[in-house]
């Protein structure tokens, strides 16, 4: 059996600091098999660097993923082809610097891992995520254990779709980009688990991770502003996930929201 914790988009030095002290402290006590975590808006709340990425791997993560913000930071683009234990969205052109996927391998346990973004209202250029999916398990499947599959996307009817389009061919299926947690963690019936949104890990007295006001100002004039990442009761939220010891199946998924849950 392989115990995972799947961390949402991780956002500035607030959701940053938190993740790599407990990150940290799980990792030595043994708690997870692996730790995952979406880093696209680590770096002051859009995109990322090199400096960062290496920062959360330190910490104890064992693989990142990326979303439509991933080239916020320009100078990233030169960065990304560097750094092991990271990797791009699938579905981005192939002319796209970076990894399309990651084989992480830990107690004799190989998973593979990639992301492809959804195409209802989003703005990256980006292939059909359905077919990529089905291209890279076909690639995957005979070089690891398990496969986790992430569908960064802003349409819930897109992730649900998906879900149930992979059920029962990789072990979990999961939703990043909305910074909202969903209530609908689950296994579905072919045993793949799946939740719509795995939510923000970042500060949550905000809007999705930025200072109230200036937003609410935007939403009042319609005038453009900054919108800094604020500071307040700062919380990681993700998954926690069983597998099975052999085949594409997934024990049990539930929300994972630290500090909460009854957690230390």
């Amino acid at each position: 059996m392989a115990k995972i914790l799947v961390l949402g988009d991780i956002v500035g030095r607030p959701g940053r600091r938190l993740v790599m002290e407990k990150v940290s402290d799980w990792v030595e006590e043994g708690r997870y098999d692996f730790v995952i975590a979406n880093c696209e808006n680590a770096a002051a709340g859009a995109g990322v660097t090199g400096k960062i990425a290496r920062g959360l791997l330190d910490a104890g993560i064992d693989g990142l993923t990326l979303g439509d913000h991933c080239w916020d930071r320009r100078i990233f683009l030169k960065e990304v082809d560097e750094l092991e234990g990271i990797c791009r969205p699938a579905n981005l052109p192939a002319a796209a610097p970076g990894k399309d996927r990651l084989i992480l391998e830990k107690n004799q346990t190989r998973l593979g891992v990639f992301t492809v973004l959804g195409r209802n209202y989003m703005r990256a250029q980006s292939s059909c995520p359905f077919l990529t999916a089905d291209r890279l398990i076909e690639e995957l499947t005979p070089e690891v254990d398990f496969i986790l599959v992430e569908v960064h996307a802003e349409a819930t009817s897109e992730k649900i779709a998906f879900g149930w389009y992979l059920d029962g061919r990789v072990a979990a299926v999961y939703g990043t980009h909305t910074h909202v947690a969903t209530a609908d963690a689950r296994v579905l019936p072919e045993g793949t688990a799946y939740i719509t949104d795995l939510g923000m890990s970042g500060p949550h007295a905000s809007v999705l991770g930025r200072e109230t006001q200036p937003v609410i100002e935007r939403f009042l004039d319609g005038i453009p502003r900054r919108f800094p990442v604020a500071e307040g009761d700062v919380k990681l939220c993700g998954i926690e996930l069983e597998l099975a010891q052999s085949g594409q199946a997934a024990l049990s998924v539930r929300g994972f929201v630290w500090p909460g849950n009854d957690r230390d």
